[in-house]
């Protein structure tokens, strides 16, 4: 038995789920791929795969060889990726994790450019703001905004990131239009932030030119997710501060008005990372540099707003 290429075929009907689609993918008869992954299971002396009519799924064993054969194929195709002709188009799976706002707005509209020029590269994109662990998750890269502070990634910046305050009608129509930062500590509520890292709500930061401060928001919701922050404040549940890419649509409609104008947000700068023990790739280089080049023509862009508009009169809450 050829382990190598059993290990290949299985990887394969996990990823198709099925027999019958790894055996067209791998333009292979199906009854090579079904002896293939009997022979790798007895060679392994367990099961792999639990089968039914239509589908296949992982046992426990499975899953965990599963996991571990990837990560070998994928050393495998980058050892002989680094030896081939350096000329040769970057192919294979590329991880990458980042914000679902960034996923959304940024890769997504951009990414028919990006397999027009990379077709063999094909993308798992995993949308969170969440701690990552790169080694174990088999991950490339991520898009991350804030200073990493994990000491095993190689950092490279590529953009800033600036921010808006403000909330919805809806809200100000209840609580009232705040005057000061310091409002959003007493009378206002705002939308919370968990930070990945440490679990703690952020806090708010201002500055209007004068003094800064650094304000401990008042929440009744708090989130570690982006859209679902920005869900929130839509909904009327406080005031936050969100990136402009994301809410153009959002302020052009009126579904969102900007508060404490006078008062900005330092920016916040934006990484692409990846881990210093990892081999970076072709496939990993040409990603980095084409997202990097995105981000730098301004896709994070800035928002221009109207300030001085009437707002509605402060309500005392029933």
């Amino acid at each position: 038995m050829d382990q190598l290429s059993a290990m290949r075929v299985f990887a394969r009907v996990v990823e198709t789920g099925n027999f019958t689609r790894a055996a067209n993918a791998l333009d292979m008869p199906k009854t090579t791929v079904t002896n293939m992954v009997q022979a790798l299971e007895a060679h392994l002396r367990t099961t792999l795969l639990n089968r039914t009519t239509r589908r296949v799924m992982l046992t426990t064993d499975g899953a965990l060889y599963y996991e571990r054969a990837v990560q070998i194929l994928s050393e495998i195709d980058e050892l002989d990726g680094s030896l081939s002709n350096t000329n040769t188009q970057p192919s294979g799976k590329l991880r990458v994790e980042m914000a679902g706002a960034f996923a959304d707005s940024i890769i997504i509209p951009h990414l028919c450019d990006f397999h027009q020029q990379y077709p063999l590269i094909r993308l798992d994109v995993g949308v969170g703001d969440r701690l990552v662990d790169y080694i174990a998750e088999n991950v490339d890269c991520a898009l991350r905004v804030g200073t990493p502070r994990d000491q095993s990634l190689i950092a490279r910046k590529v953009s800033e990131l600036e921010f808006v305050t403000c909330a919805s009608p809806a809200y100000i129509e209840r609580f009232g239009m705040p005057q000061q930062p310091e409002d959003l500590e007493g009378d206002h509520y705002c939308i919370g932030y968990l930070n990945a890292t440490s679990g703690q709500v952020m806090t708010m930061p201002f500055d209007n030119g004068i003094r800064s401060v650094e304000i401990s928001p008042r929440y009744i919701i708090s989130a570690n997710d982006s859209r679902t922050y920005q869900n929130a404040a839509l909904a009327g549940m406080g005031v936050a501060q969100l990136a402009p890419f994301t809410i153009r649509e959002e302020i052009a409609s009126g579904r969102l008005v900007q508060v404490l104008p006078e008062w900005k947000r330092e920016p916040m700068p934006v990484y692409i990372v990846y881990p210093q023990t990892r081999h970076v790739t072709n496939k990993v280089r040409v990603f980095v540099d084409w997202l990097a080049k995105i981000l730098h023509k301004g896709a994070l862009g800035k928002l221009e707003l109207q300030t001085g508009a009437e707002t509605p009169e402060r309500r005392q809450v029933a």
